[in-house]
């Protein structure tokens, strides 16, 4: 059809452009003609290969015929460095589709390429087979290689032996794998770095293991740096070298002597071939310093160090490097009381010690920092001497006696048998409390031991020596109250501190069951002396044929006065069962000596014996011993034990 336009334009007749065209075409037919054309525009597919003649760059593309009906563009940003191929040469690609806008065919060089190399690695590779490709980037599980132009899967867990960290860091770098799966109909492949490493390691650990022995020195790769140590790949073998063999020194971690990738010489310490284990050394390859210890720091010998290291039981002092000595915290001071080391020394301080002992062995040295400074305790015989009275603070108490600070670092004990004379202090809190300033007298000192005895009742004069017989002789009667009540016989005390005891044959001229029969806790009685016994510090008494005039005298006051009767108003302290009693609460011949206490059986009177005259009882009271019925001495002698109520047979 002709275009009106152009004829128009041209000044053409419509006569003379059918004889234009009847000349150009000859012998031949307009059907002719359109046979021919047809024949000459291919038929092509999407997705197919082609090879067309570039022509020219238009704009953003290169203008490529094909041979279709139309020419077809590809995007200029598919080479590289703008390197376009010159016009008239051919160039191979895929036929993407056609852009329906312009009526162009639309083209891939790049798809082309991958295509080809895609055949090419099918044609020349199958599984197992290795190929090399760079890493181009980093996707969701692994990397993309790039292998001839095909992209090639490397998942993450088969890069290398070990897990990596960041994948990243092998973009750009060629990587030699093995192809582990190949699918034909997604064109996939995909590799394993991973098997490739292993099965070169496993021989070359093989040649390694025939000939690796222990002793020898080997050339290593730092693979890997754990807490404990170091993973030295020393020529398809791992071996580990331990944080303790990598330096004679002091290292808190690995990262501090060796990082990954370095290369190192290491000594083979260990094989064991069985589970394929080596142990690796650092540190010898070079000697030992403990080697000449003893020659350099012999003991008792003065030296300075650095402190490195702070426990709770003491603290770490170096030397030199790789030479350290633990300071025990019991040899840190001589008085002062030590809790935790840092109290005293700090991480990197200088400190002046004494060797006390070195273990060559297990490498131990034992250090004393208190042995630099004179021992106080070798002076305090010589300070103190026994017979030294002390002005101190009461620094602690215990159930036994009170600690006091006779000066700093120097503490004497004050027992609770040497507190009183007459008084029996079961607990120090009766006597003193921490804080008081107190006065005492050293006893005895234990240099050895470090103990100092000390005594409070020896400022004054011992009672029982003078002023207690002067004032109770055996004869006399005197008034007392009664403070304990037991099955054998009846503590009285007599006046503060001093008790005695009245026996249950002692109670009353006839046979009585129990003492509650004649008297009760809190009642004034009359009674008379039967014995002092210096040496015990025991008060025997008797009521038999004695007036009860004070109790009688007591009990007619309290009546004026509206009071209720001794027996029914017990003092605070009459003793109970679990209550803490003065030493004379107790009987038998086991007593300590504190307190007039319960008299023996041999000092008292036959139970039921009749009543004698004031004057006739002491006498008597001699030879009464062996009236005394066995049963009550033996209930006397348990409570002296136990201090508890005796119970009779």
């Amino acid at each position: 059809m002709s275009n009106k336009a152009l004829l128009k334009r041209f000044a053409v007749g419509g006569d003379d452009l059918d004889r234009a065209v009847a000349d150009a075409l000859g012998s031949q037919t307009i059907n002719d003609v359109a046979e021919a054309y047809a024949e000459s525009v291919k038929d092509f597919t999407p997705n197919a290969l082609v090879k067309g003649v570039v022509m020219r760059v238009v704009g953003e593309d290169l203008l490529v015929d094909i041979g279709f009906k139309s020419e077809g563009v590809v995007p200029l940003y598919e080479f590289d460095d703008n390197d376009y191929p010159d016009p008239g040469s051919e160039l191979e690609v895929l036929m993407e589709g056609m852009d329906e806008e312009s009526g162009l065919l639309l083209l891939s060089k790049r798809r082309a390429e991958r295509v080809r190399g895609w055949e090419q690695i099918v044609e020349t590779h199958s599984e197992g087979d290795i190929i090399q490709g760079t890493a181009t980037r980093k996707i969701k599980g692994g990397l993309l290689l790039d292998v001839n132009g095909v992209a090639v899967f490397l998942p993450a867990s088969q890069i290398d032996i070990r897990r990596v960290p960041d994948v990243g860091l092998f973009i750009g770098k060629p990587l030699e794998c093995k192809i582990i799966k190949i699918d034909r109909d997604r064109m996939n492949v995909v590799v394993s770095r991973r098997k490739l490493l292993e099965e070169r390691r496993n021989r070359l650990r093989d040649d390694l293991i025939s000939t690796l022995e222990e002793g020898q020195i080997r050339k290593g790769v730092v693979k890997n740096i754990a807490d404990f140590g170091a993973f030295i790949d020393i020529g398809g073998v791992d071996g580990l070298l331990h944080i303790t063999d990598m330096s004679w020194g002091r290292v808190n971690h690995p990262s501090e002597v060796v990082q990954i990738e370095q290369e190192l010489e290491v000594k083979v310490l260990r094989f064991d071939r069985e589970r394929n284990r080596i142990a690796l050394g650092l540190k010898q390859l070079e000697a030992s310093p403990w080697a000449e210890v003893e020659a350099k720091y012999p003991i008792g010998s003065r030296v300075k160090g650095e402190v490195v290291n702070i426990m709770p039981y003491g603290a770490f002092v170096k030397l030199e490097d790789g030479v350290e000595g633990l300071v025990h915290i019991s040899e840190m001071s001589w008085t002062r009381r030590v809790n935790h080391p840092s109290e005293l020394v700090e991480i990197s301080n200088e400190v002046e010690v004494v060797v006390l002992d070195i273990n060559q062995e297990k490498q131990e040295i034992s250090l004393g920092m208190k042995q630099t400074e004179t021992n106080p305790w070798t002076e305090v015989e010589e300070r103190y001497p026994v017979g030294t009275i002390i002005e101190g603070v009461v620094r602690n108490l215990t159930s036994y006696g009170a600690f006091i600070e006779i000066e700093e670092g120097i503490d004497g004990l004050l027992h609770v048998s040497d507190m009183s004379w007459t008084k029996k202090i079961t607990n120090p809190s009766e006597f003193v409390n921490k804080g008081d300033l107190v006065r005492a007298v050293v006893l005895s000192i234990d240099t050895e031991k470090r103990r100092v005895a000390l005594g409070m009742k020896q400022l004054e004069q011992d009672p029982w020596q003078d002023e207690i017989p002067r004032r109770y002789g055996p004869g006399d009667v005197v008034a007392g109250r009664v403070t304990k009540v037991t099955n054998f016989g009846v503590f009285v005390s007599l006046e503060d501190g001093l008790e005695g005891l009245l026996h249950v044959s002692e109670l009353s001229d006839k046979k009585i069951e129990s003492p509650e029969e004649v008297v009760s806790i809190g009642q004034m009685v009359d009674v008379r002396v039967l014995k002092v016994d210096t040496e015990e510090r025991k008060i025997g008494l008797s009521m038999i044929g004695v007036p009860q005039h004070s109790h009688l005298l007591e009990e007619e006051q309290k009546a004026a006065a509206g009071e209720e009767s001794p027996a029914a108003d017990a003092p605070a302290d009459a003793a109970t069962d679990g209550d803490a009693t003065p030493a004379a609460d107790e009987a038998g011949a086991d007593e300590p000596a504190a307190d007039g206490g319960d008299q023996p059986a041999a000092d008292e009177a036959p139970a039921g014996g009749d009543a004698k005259p004031a004057a006739d009882e002491a006498a008597a009271a001699e030879t009464a011993a062996t009236d005394v019925p066995a049963s009550d001495a033996a209930a006397a002698e348990g409570d002296a034990a136990t201090g508890d109520e005796a119970k009779a047979d």
